[in-house]
């Protein structure tokens, strides 16, 4: 099943995020079109870009010229030879990418994925969430099971200027899988809680633009994008 969002223009934001150096999150539930939205996504990256995925099985579908597909190995009878996200996402840093896409982050290798966007590497993830703000509020709870030593406190003004946009989607009564909402996360923390604004939220069969604009404007003026243009175009 192919994801269609039902208006263009709203397809153009996320399809102009991907483009330029955004990081992104696509929450959802299971079957709502998560892996297929990245794989769509995917195709407004520049074809000159070198992309490493990473996922537990082959799912995504990045027809660009220059891919790196990584997968994850299940320990033998023995329990050796396992082969982790979280090394996966390591290795892939070693590999010079322009772009990094893991299929899915679900314990700590979120911690490994935040730290590599936050070093200059644009990405892009999926994860399983209820609503945007709720996958905000996942992305900062993930990492900490990576032990102890990983506090609330370095999490979450780490995302908030990691993470650009949600995209989230919903599968809805009649089984369609659709775009719900796109929070634009601006980078502020205030009070331990992650600022957001909606940029678009579904009202009954349509994907309206709330008038709010994404963060980091600067960004689409240096890929050479209007960013009116594309949400009133």
């Amino acid at each position: 099943m192919t994801l269609k969002p039902p208006v263009i223009r709203n397809r153009g934001c996320a399809d102009a995020a991907s483009g330029v150096s955004h990081a992104l999150g696509v929450p959802g539930a299971t079957q709502a079109g998560k892996t297929t939205l990245l794989s769509s996504l995917a195709t407004a990256i520049p074809a000159r870009e070198r992309v490493i995925t990473c996922e537990e099985v082959f799912e995504l579908r990045v027809e660009l010229p220059d891919v790196v597909a990584m997968q994850t190995r299940q320990p033998n009878l023995e329990g050796e030879g396992e082969i982790r996200l979280r090394r996966l996402i390591k290795e892939a840093l070693r590999m010079r990418p322009n772009r990094l896409i893991v299929g899915e982050v679900r314990q700590e290798e979120c911690l490994d994925l935040l730290i590599a966007l936050n070093s200059g590497i644009p990405g892009m993830t999926s994860l399983h969430a209820n609503s945007a703000r709720e996958a905000l509020i996942k992305l900062t709870t993930l990492p900490l099971l990576a032990g102890e030593n990983v506090s609330h406190r370095f999490i979450v003004p780490t995302v908030a200027a990691t993470i650009d946009l949600i995209v989230f989607l919903r599968v809805d009564g009649h089984g369609r899988r659709r775009v719900e909402e796109i929070l634009a996360v601006p980078g502020r923390v205030e009070e331990g809680q992650i600022e957001a604004t909606p940029i678009f939220r579904r009202l009954e069969d349509r994907l309206l633009w709330t008038g709010h604009y994404p963060s980091h404007e600067e960004r689409y003026l240096a890929a050479g994008l209007d960013v009116g243009a594309v949400l009133c175009g």
